[in-house]
């Protein structure tokens, strides 16, 4: 199988469970969630606590999968069982009825999904350092990303064309009834989004299935899951020994569980602050997916001429400055001058955050995939990125918890979203730390 075929093999992963993301967790089902039930303060709140127990289960275990990996290997068969988890996940979200709407049986199918893609990811991302020499995985994630950011604006596009309908009058964007006779008066046509999702992931990890191959795993020794587990535990002790990775760890830990905050809470608040429609979320959506694949793209090739840290330290200072400004954008005002009524500047200015979330989003993912593999020990890849993993979701739990508590206290979408801002500014603070490099000896002073 040549590299090639094998790089675009692994492309098609993030093209394949980009929609989880877009569709899902952003763009579609998580507006249509706060519709439901019919009140933005609640919907933001619930969703939250659903989203963080989620990343609790994925914190838990993500870096024992990549351990046991490690030591067992069998890549490829941990990816079959967490697609299957995505698929199913995805997929049972069609019975999100109107009129018999099950939060509790709906948060867990979420949370099936949610896991089995972010455990997939895992595997998926530690097969980085096998595509290339260590000066082009740079441009090989960013380009993965923006690859898969392509596919979720197609799916998005398609969702928004074909399917989902305008509550109020029953037909798609493009003015026609939702495809293959869907009731619009059951919301057939905006539920679709989950055996779309669920379909689009199952076709297109085809090409990775054909093209990505794993090297062949000797037998697993006896006694190779305590190995593991006892490994994992040597390295989790030996963090503080590693004082860039510890640095590492802990900056990603807090930028990107805010970002995700963003992520989740997008929609919800677009339609909670700003009265937006599904149709508007979408358009917004889409602005800034298509930001997020060209940035992406850039970004990947700034990696590679400027190394991952600068760019990691230029998005979060744009994400920052994103998480500020929708707290003081509000139909009413802006940054506190008064506008009047019914003007559209908020939309506007809302429309360019979603951009420079997109481009930032996609920019700030793709280095920190590259700075993972600059900062772990080869031989242990996957268990690195499933501390990665941990990195993510050990407070991905936060962001959402503290958006629900907040929330629930202030009574107010816009107050509920402030502790976005503390977490960007902790994570910038403590990149201060990292060595983009990885530790070397008698690295006694932090880097710039």
């Amino acid at each position: 199988m040549s590299l090639r075929k094998r790089i675009w093999g692994w492309f098609f992963f993030d093209w394949a469970s980009q929609p989880y993301n877009t569709l899902l967790i952003t763009f579609i089902f998580a507006p249509y969630v706060k519709e439901l039930m019919g009140d933005g303060t609640a919907a933001q709140s619930v969703w939250g606590f659903g989203i963080g127990a989620a990343g609790f289960c994925i914190a838990v275990l993500a870096p024992i999968l990549g351990a046991i990996s490690d030591v067992s290997g069998h890549r490829m068969r941990w990816i079959w069982v967490f697609s299957a988890m995505y698929v199913v996940g995805a997929y049972a979200l069609w019975w999100a009825v109107p009129g018999d709407f099950n939060l509790v049986s709906t948060l867990i199918f979420f949370a099936i999904g949610m896991i089995g893609m972010e455990f997939a990811t895992i595997f998926t991302n530690s097969m980085l350092p096998d595509l290339g020499p260590r000066e082009e995985v740079g441009r090989i994630s960013g380009n993965g990303w923006a690859f898969g950011y392509v596919g979720g604006l197609v799916a998005l596009v398609l969702m928004l064309a074909l399917l989902q309908e305008n509550p109020a009058t029953g037909r798609t964007m493009i003015g026609i009834p939702p495809i293959l006779g869907l009731d619009p008066a059951l919301r057939e046509g905006t539920r679709a989004v989950g055996p779309l999702t669920a379909i689009w992931y199952a076709v297109f990890m085809v090409p990775f299935f054909l093209y990505v191959r794993d090297p062949k795993p000797a037998k697993a020794p006896r006694g190779a899951v305590m190995a593991a587990l006892k490994g994992l535990g040597g390295t989790i002790r030996g963090l503080p020994r590693r004082p860039s990775l510890f640095a590492y760890l802990a900056s990603s830990m807090f930028y990107r569980d805010a970002l995700n905050g963003m992520y989740v809470f997008g929609g919800i608040y677009a339609s909670g602050v700003l009265g937006w429609s599904i149709m508007q979320i979408g358009i917004f959506g889409i602005l800034a997916i298509v930001s997020g694949a060209l940035f992406a793209w850039l970004g990947g090739m700034a990696d590679r001429r400027f190394g991952p840290k600068p760019v990691i330290r230029a998005c979060i200072l744009v994400l920052s400055f994103v998480a500020v400004s929708i707290v003081v954008i509000s139909p009413t005002s802006v940054y506190f001058i008064p506008v009047a009524e019914g003007s559209a500047l908020p939309d506007i200015l809302f429309f360019v955050m979603g951009a420079l979330i997109g481009a930032a989003g996609g920019v700030i993912q793709s280095a920190s995939r590259t700075m993972m593999v600059r900062q772990a020990d080869p031989d242990r890849m996957t268990e690195a990125f499933g501390l990665y993993a941990l990195a993510g979701k050990a407070t991905s739990f936060l962001a959402p918890t503290l958006i629900g508590v907040t929330t629930a206290i202030s009574q107010s979408q816009p107050i509920g979203v402030t502790p976005l801002i503390a977490l960007f500014l902790i994570g910038l603070a403590l990149l201060r730390w990292v060595d983009p490099e990885g530790d070397r000896p008698c690295s006694d002073a932090p880097p710039a």
